[in-house]
């Protein structure tokens, strides 16, 4: 995986920066591995794609809801003790995921572990925050997007090669031994240096969670970007769950469904190179706005025509739009509080896939009816507003700094 010119601020920079990039890599393969899975998943239990989603839908409001929890946590015991512990609870999820004898219990096992690798991307993006300079920091954060656009990739693409090749349980089992594989690796990370954890300052349940959360809650431009992360996640990782599915629904393989929904992973690595090479010659709302384009166009393919080149398609312009408008938004949430990055880093990803929750959810009755069109239109709709919402707020922002 990629590392930044930039690490040379930080003391073994790039050895820090490879393992946090390989805690993404983890995260995000669990997290987008579900979508191609989708379709076998309700086949083989015999219920509807709609019901199936809750395995979908449920991990991504655990993995929303744990964030806070995850974020006092790591300010408690420390950033990589808190992802190593969550990672014990990733791997029995996992297991309990491939052995689940029902739709019911599968869908409890994969909320168990989506609440448990919410710890990890966090946990990286708030010591990439502790640890590396403002001026270069979004470099370091474009290069953990670029780990996990590679786990979307690698996910979206191998899980549905590995269903139709083994089963879907066995996508699981790789997830879960992946987990633990990490677990030992993290050994070799350090806490960071600095922003070092209240809780080993002795500050109590205020100082901990009220003060940092009352902080952020009372920052208007704090509550603008929650805001513009709950509808990315709605429109970019809600719905593009649903790209695999809607070639299936045609008569599509899990394989040739996944290697073409895949192309989200692959547009998120390519763009975000570019993106690490345009930090600081372009303004932040320059890059928003491109990534921005980059949503619209995005969901304009798939209503042309359903077909693996259209998915690919839409695919590779959501990783752009990843890569750009994201990772804009991404470091915007370190800088607007940052008294409290911990906490404001925390709440960010919660909305993120909350949004992703609620996209997934409002989506399930379309998709089970194979009404992808207005689904995608849907999200048309509403990319419009979100990109150009962005751009203003990201101009005025820095405008107003």
């Amino acid at each position: 995986m990629p590392t930044t010119s930039g690490d040379d601020a930080v003391p073994d920079g790039r050895r820090r920066l490879r393992l946090l990039q390989l805690a993404s890599l983890v995260s995000t393969c669990d997290r987008f591995a579900i979508a191609p899975l989708l379709v076998p998943i309700a086949l083989s239990f015999g219920a509807p794609l709609a019901t199936a989603a809750g395995a979908a839908g449920g991990y991504f409001l655990a993995y929303g809801l744990m964030q806070i929890v995850w974020g006092v946590l790591s300010d408690r015991i420390g950033r990589v003790r808190a992802m190593r512990v969550a990672l014990v609870g990733a791997v029995l999820g996992g297991v309990a995921s491939v052995l689940a004898p029902s739709l019911a219990l599968l869908i409890a096992a994969r909320v168990v572990t989506g609440a448990c690798t919410a710890a990890l991307i966090p946990a990286a993006l708030v010591y990439v925050g502790d640890t590396w300079p403002t001026a270069v920091r979004q470099r370091p954060l474009s290069d953990l997007l670029a780990a996990t656009a590679l786990g979307t990739a690698v996910a979206t693409a191998g899980a549905g090669l590995l269903a139709d090749l083994a089963g879907w349980r066995v996508v699981f089992a790789v997830s879960a031994v992946a987990c633990a594989v990490l677990f030992v690796a993290l050994r070799a990370l350090p806490e960071p240096g600095t922003g070092a954890p209240a809780g080993r300052e002795g500050a109590g349940l205020r100082g901990a969670v009220v003060r940092p959360l009352a902080a952020v809650l009372g920052s208007g431009w704090a509550l603008v970007v929650l805001l513009l992360a709950f509808v990315e996640g709605a429109v970019v990782l809600g719905v593009l769950t649903y790209l695999a599915p809607a070639l299936q629904a045609g008569g599509s393989s899990a394989g040739l469904a996944g290697l073409a929904a895949g192309g989200y992973g692959v547009g998120a690595v390519v763009f975000s190179r570019v993106v690490r090479r345009l930090v600081g010659r372009w303004s932040p709302a320059g890059l928003a706005a491109t990534g921005g384009t980059f949503l619209v166009v995005a969901w304009v393919f798939p209503l042309v025509t359903v077909h693996p080149a259209t998915i690919l398609a839409a695919g590779l312009c959501l990783g752009g739009a990843w890569a750009f408008l994201h990772s804009t938004l991404q470091a915007w949430v370190t800088e607007v509080v940052p008294q409290a990055r911990a906490t404001a880093v925390a709440l960010f990803a919660t909305l993120l896939f909350l949004g992703s929750s609620a996209g997934t959810a409002l989506g399930a009755p379309l998709a089970d009816a194979g009404s992808f069109p207005t689904l995608f239109l849907a999200a048309l709709l509403v990319a419009l507003p979100l990109s150009v919402g962005a751009v203003l707020a990201r101009r005025r922002y820095s405008a107003a700094g």
